[in-house]
């Protein structure tokens, strides 16, 4: 497989504020890769160093091969990183059908790419409520059109920041079967979720943060062979 998204010696600060300290890591296609550790750990401001949102400091992202870290965030987004924001931020005054109609676009030159149909098949209750305004939403249907509206981009790495928090355990239970059926499918995926188990059963890799700096990379087996790294990293 090839290196999708590489990550080098990333060092991002808020002002004076460092708060990435030489984060490195590696994607490669097909992958589903997370992000672990306590809330303010650095995790979203990985995330927001890559979509240059907040620009790298020293260090250099490079994305299917080219260096993104000096790159306006509109730019980045058309070479196919798409992002489900934590608190969601769909349209809370277009329909389901007009969120996932404003972000159409096949980034990734898919021959297969994802239609509103195919979002409608992956999520049927956005097809229920396709005529509802987003502010009619409930959490998890908010949620559900959040994916879908990154979806419909057809993205090369799609990035999840906490898309469970909040969710009642049944919606929950949705959002896993997407990201599995969505695996499945050999899309590229980056996950911040703070559900150590279910990660380990999707994930390939992980990479643990620690005050801005990775304490911990490795597989999901060698991950779930050390609970000491869970409660010395991830337990509140």
């Amino acid at each position: 497989m090839n290196t999708l998204l590489e990550i080098r010696n990333l060092q991002t600060a808020y002002g004076p504020s460092q708060v990435l300290f030489d984060v490195s890591l590696e994607i490669r296609e097909g992958q589903v890769a997370t992000l672990l550790g306590r809330n303010g750990m650095g995790k979203t401001t990985t995330v927001r160093s890559i979509l240059g949102l907040t620009p790298a400091r020293s260090g250099f992202i490079t994305f299917a091969g080219q260096r993104i870290e000096a790159l306006p965030p509109e730019q980045i987004a058309v070479r196919g990183v798409a992002v489900v924001p934590e608190g969601r931020q769909i349209f809370p005054n277009l329909s389901v059908r007009e969120n996932l109609i404003a972000f159409a676009a096949n980034r990734n030159d898919s021959p297969q790419p994802w239609t509103l149909q195919r979002v409608y098949e992956l999520f049927p209750r956005l097809k229920e409520r396709q005529h509802n305004l987003g502010n009619q939403l409930s959490g998890g249907e908010q949620q559900m059109l959040a994916i879908g509206r990154a979806l419909m981009t057809n993205p090369k790495l799609l990035i999840l920041d906490e898309a469970t928090e909040g969710l009642a355990p049944l919606l929950r239970e949705e959002i896993w079967r997407c990201l599995r059926l969505l695996k499945d499918s050999g899309q590229t995926i980056l996950v911040i979720d703070k559900y150590v188990e279910r990660l380990i059963a999707l994930a390939d890799q992980h990479t643990i943060l620690e005050r801005g700096r990775v304490v911990w990379q490795g597989d999901s087996q060698t991950l779930q062979a050390q609970p000491e790294l869970w409660k010395r990293y991830l337990s509140v």
